[in-house]
């Protein structure tokens, strides 16, 4: 019989409605609840279907069968805490490419590299494989071994046998900016999501930050509930999304949170945030509740939820699709930022977030493709004073602190040398303080400040 529909569900997993019970094979089983809960279309006849995975295989991509151990490693994952060769990976033809090392991870140990494609595990192919099968075949008891064969950006192939060790990723972190600019990343939407976020903000408040940078880009998602609690933490973010069943259309409140973010909150998104990511970022985008920079979203605007079948597996099924509370559409689209940037997005929100407390200050034109070694001059129309106070002159890495600089004045010039070189496709802001005098004595009527892009190469 069917033992229970979960009521954690994941990866825009929703709570469903109460248990049910079903006598039957495991298949049939598996029949009946995809015709009574499944959305989406189906590539074939589900009467036809000779097995579970036949089953799935009509289904949308989303739409998955795990064994017991699949699905224990698949929560593992959301929660981030796994067994594992310590990577990150991301799903392509060929099989999964690795994005990401672990440290203490055997992988990183073993010499694999960022970019490296597993092609195979255990001698078996992976590139038919949804990566939540693929990772979960890479996945293991603690101290067994797993053997993964490595596609090379040369076109080099290597066999590699690892030892599977626990490992954890962690999930938030935070820095605190040049001009009290807070920043948190989040790295999956996990049970604990709303207490991170809380002792987050508070943390940096405490440290004296008046603004926040979220950043979501590269997550794939996680818990509904936590996405709901997310974006209860934005004061004008009421309702979190509009959900479409089988059994019709609801509008879903936002789970309200007593630690808030302020309403010049500005969220970070790209390509690969997913699920939860873009529920979040729909969400704010249409109730005006925080200003998203980025890139457009990956677009899988579907929930899933998880069904346990009488043998102990798993079939994670597509239940619903969301939308934004103004019916902004996710799915196959992707949510599009306020302001779409093509390098890193941070650089543009710490440097908007900076600018917006220069108020008595003229922006300049910015500077584009600078040399590493550059020196920074700015020309006044008067002569300035002999000396000049290095702290009223800033050059700031966006995303970071302040850059070590050598300040001097010649006649009506000013000029800022950085200690050292700065590096190649950051991104700087410098800064000239109002309190500059010239050789009567007076300050400047105003301050001023530009954005600076360094050279590639």
């Amino acid at each position: 019989m069917l033992k229970k529909q979960l009521s954690i569900l994941l990866f825009f997993v929703l709570c469903l409605t109460a248990p049910f019970t079903i006598l039957a094979a495991p298949l049939d089983e598996a029949k009946q609840i995809v015709k009574e809960h499944y959305v989406g279309k189906v590539n074939g006849n589900l009467d036809h279907a000779t097995s579970v995975q036949a089953l799935m295989d009509m289904l949308d991509p989303y739409s998955t069968y795990f064994t017991e151990e699949e699905f224990e490693a698949f929560i593992n994952s959301v929660e981030l805490t796994s067994v594992g060769i310590g990577i990150v990976i991301e799903k392509i033809d060929q099989g999964v490419k690795i994005s990401e090392l672990i440290d203490g991870g055997s992988a990183k140990s073993a010499g694999l590299k960022v970019g490296d494609i597993i092609t195979a595990v255990d001698g078996t192919s992976i590139a038919a494989l949804t990566i939540d099968q693929a990772s979960s075949r890479i996945k293991g008891k603690e101290n067994t071994a797993v053997t993964v064969t490595i596609l090379r950006e040369d076109g080099s192939i290597l066999t590699k046998s690892l030892t599977r060790k626990a490992f954890s990723l962690p999930n938030s972190t935070t820095q605190l900016l040049y001009g009290n600019v807070g920043y948190i990343s989040l790295a999956s939407f996990s049970n604990d999501t709303a207490s991170l976020m809380s002792k987050a903000i508070q943390q940096l408040k405490k440290q004296g930050a008046t603004s926040y940078i979220l950043d979501l880009q590269n997550n794939g998602g996680g818990y509904v509930t936590a996405a709901e609690q997310l974006i209860g933490m934005f004061p004008n973010a009421v309702n979190a999304y509009k959900l479409k069943e089988n059994a019709g259309i609801s509008t879903i409140r936002s789970l309200k949170q007593a630690t808030t973010f302020p309403t010049n909150t500005k969220v970070l998104i790209n390509k690969s945030s997913a699920s939860s990511s873009e529920m979040t970022a729909a969400a704010l985008l249409d109730q005006n509740a925080a200003k998203l920079y980025g890139q457009t979203t990956y677009g899988k605007g579907s929930m899933q939820a998880f069904f346990e079948l009488e043998d102990g597996s798993f079939l994670k099924l597509t239940v619903g699709h969301f939308y934004g509370p103004n019916n902004t559409q996710i799915n196959e689209i992707g949510v599009k930022p306020n302001i779409p940037t093509v390098t890193n997005p941070l650089f543009k929100a710490h440097y908007d977030a900076i600018a917006s407390n220069l108020t008595k200050y003229k922006e300049l034109t910015s500077l584009k493709n600078v040399a590493l070694n550059k020196t920074f001059t700015i020309n006044f129309s008067k002569q300035l004073a002999s000396s000049i106070d290095p702290s009223s002159v800033q050059l700031v890495e966006l995303g970071g602190h302040t850059v070590a600089a050598t300040i001097k004045q010649t006649g009506q010039k000013l000029s800022v040398t950085p200690n050292s070189s700065l590096i190649a496709g950051k991104e700087y802001m410098l800064i000239v303080q109002p309190n500059v005098k010239n050789s009567s004595g007076k300050t400047l009527k105003q301050g001023a400040y530009l954005h600076i892009t360094t050279a590639t190469k």
